[in-house]
């Protein structure tokens, strides 16, 4: 469980996890947008940012062991599609109509650069995958996974929805934290039953 969620943190060099951090950091702070993302900005980390990393960390290692706990392939199937839908919450999360929260960064880069339509086909097929991959392990596991989908995707929403009215927009880090947000709230849920 520790490998599955060190080996994502390393392959994107711990930049979700970072911007995780920083959200927090600057959502905590209770300042005024600016300064709020100022904060952000920031090369240190603060309290807010370290306990919800230590929070998420633990929710995904004890989330993905359970999961594991109960046989290797739904493991691995949490695994897999908690990853899935970190991706598809960053796609959603760059939707028409999203606005950068800085005119520079990645936020800027990314912001409303993928039409609602492909996001909301691209959002289906996921779901759908994510779906049959749980028919493999058995029906509940397919209804167990497209709950996962469902609610990870909401969970993210709900940050970004957050994020653009507390920040004006979103921003790099914000994205970051968009993604382990899905794939913390698909690997509970991925793990209950």
């Amino acid at each position: 469980a520790v490998a599955g969620v060190a080996v994502p943190a390393v392959l994107t060099r711990g930049l979700h996890l970072d911007g995780l951090a920083d959200t927090a950091d600057g959502l905590g702070s209770g300042k005024p947008a600016e300064d709020a993302l100022r904060i952000m900005k920031q090369s240190d980390i603060g309290p807010f940012g370290v306990i919800t990393l230590v929070l998420v960390l633990l929710a995904q290692v004890a989330a993905l062991a359970q999961a594991y706990e109960a046989s290797w392939a739904r493991g691995a199937l949490a695994a897999v599609v908690s990853a899935a839908l970190a991706r598809l919450a960053l796609t959603l999360a760059a939707r028409s109509g999203v606005p950068a929260a800085r005119p520079e960064g990645l936020g800027a880069a990314v912001a409303g650069a993928v039409p609602v339509r492909a996001a909301l086909v691209a959002a289906g097929a996921v779901t759908a995958v994510a779906a049959a991959a749980g028919a493999l392990l058995g029906p509940y596991d397919v209804v167990r996974a497209a709950l996962a989908a469902l609610l990870s995707l909401a969970a993210a929403e709900a940050l970004l929805r957050h994020c653009t009215r507390r920040f004006g927009g979103v921003t790099g880090d914000v994205f970051g934290g968009l993604a382990e947000t899905a794939a913390t709230t698909a690997l509970v849920v991925l793990s209950l039953g």
